[in-house]
């Protein structure tokens, strides 16, 4: 699968870019906040329904401009595939395969699997827990439309179950009616711990190929590890939300569930977070999406695109050359790359037995590097 042609109208600041890519490497390159970014946004975009950056859609749109629209022609499994997305401010988005409206934009995750290295991705490791399972959740969603539903229905109980909780507070307590907040764990309980399974699952997998990846980027220097933290360890779902009741109507919110767990990332038989410096954190982020490039690849059976943004800062000489060799193998198909340095990028590409492309960008204009 790869992106052939790529249209985009007044997005951040891109008035217009009409670009034709090759299915190998493709590279912007531009001083910082000339739109190089965007245009990988733009892209991701094409794949997930909404941005990278999780703005409002509102704000994408190129200032005092009423609309933005991205369009892109793909190759996949030798079909055509023709996406439009279009937004107008305070009017609900479009999003077409083939001319025809979507019904659900879930429908369309998973259709052009995408991952993305930017340099937000260190809030994996620096954020709290709710960062890395959205993490795992937005993998896992690419190839399961079953783990997603029950994802968005186990959210919406929840959402349900917080909103009751807080009427409780208002009640004594003798007189509260567990009835329909039973109903409620029922459900939650069901969804939850299928949501568990599968989260485990995927860490399990994950975890021998990050550190297959890790070790190539850091020469072997290192040990890595990740871990799936739940309180499903030590106690059945439904069992624990009933236990918790009475606290969690005095605190008004839910206490125990899937909503609650993490991943633990270890440099060592310690936390990353904690011990880590900036080339190593860099290094695991890496590493952990070159993984999630390969569970994709494996699970969908399609090579998603891969998208490199500002992927050479802060690592070492050494590590970016292990990098390059790590791209310049054949599991991975279409890459497209920012960087400010074009000069080092040239380097990078001799060196790569890929097709390229060079486009500079300056001031959300973007031409082919001649």
């Amino acid at each position: 699968m790869y992106l052939k042609n790529l249209h985009i109208v007044n997005y951040r600041n891109i008035a217009q870019a009409d670009t034709t890519f090759c299915s190998g490497i493709n590279c912007f390159v531009g001083h910082n906040g000339v739109g190089k970014t965007n245009i990988l946004d733009a892209i991701y975009y094409l794949s997930f329904c909404k941005s990278f950056y999780s703005s409002p859609d509102s704000q994408n749109i190129l200032h005092g401009e009423p609309f933005f629209v991205i369009q892109g022609e793909y190759e996949r499994n030798e079909m055509q595939e023709q996406i439009y997305c279009g937004v107008k401010r305070g009017q609900k988005k479009q999003f077409k395969r083939n001319k025809k409206d979507y019904q659900r934009l879930s429908d369309h995750i998973g259709l052009l699997p995408t991952v993305v290295i930017y340099p937000f991705d260190e809030l994996l490791i620096a954020d709290g827990a709710e960062e890395r399972r959205k993490y795992a959740d937005s993998v896992i969603s690419q190839c399961d439309k079953g783990y997603l539903e029950n994802l968005m229905a186990y959210n919406k109980l929840l959402q349900q179950r917080n909103a009751l909780l807080k009427q409780m507070q208002e009640q004594e307590s003798e007189a509260i009616d567990t009835s329909l907040i039973d109903v409620i764990d029922i459900q939650m309980a069901r969804y939850g711990e299928a949501i568990s399974e599968r989260r485990s699952e995927f860490v399990k997998w994950l975890q021998p190929v990050l550190t297959h990846y890790y070790q190539e980027i850091s020469s072997g220097k290192e040990e890595v590890n990740m871990s799936y933290v739940t309180g499903l360890q030590r106690y059945q779902l439904y069992a624990g939300l009933v236990e918790t009741r009475r606290r969690d109507v005095a605190l008004g919110y839910t206490s125990r569930g899937i909503h609650k767990d993490d991943i633990d990332f270890m440099l060592g038989e310690y936390p990353i977070k904690r011990v880590g410096s900036q080339g190593q954190r860099k290094s695991f982020v890496i590493a952990l999406k070159l993984a999630q490039f390969q569970y994709l690849t494996e699970h969908n059976g399609l090579r998603p695109i891969l998208l490199l943004d500002d992927i050479f800062d802060k690592l070492d000489a050494q590590r970016g050359a292990n990098l390059i060799g790590l791209i310049a193998t054949g599991h991975f198909d279409q890459i497209f790359v920012t960087d400010t340095n074009k000069e080092r990028l040239q380097k990078i590409l001799d060196k790569v037995n890929k097709q390229h492309k060079i486009f500079e960008v300056d001031n959300g204009n973007v031409t082919e590097a001649q």
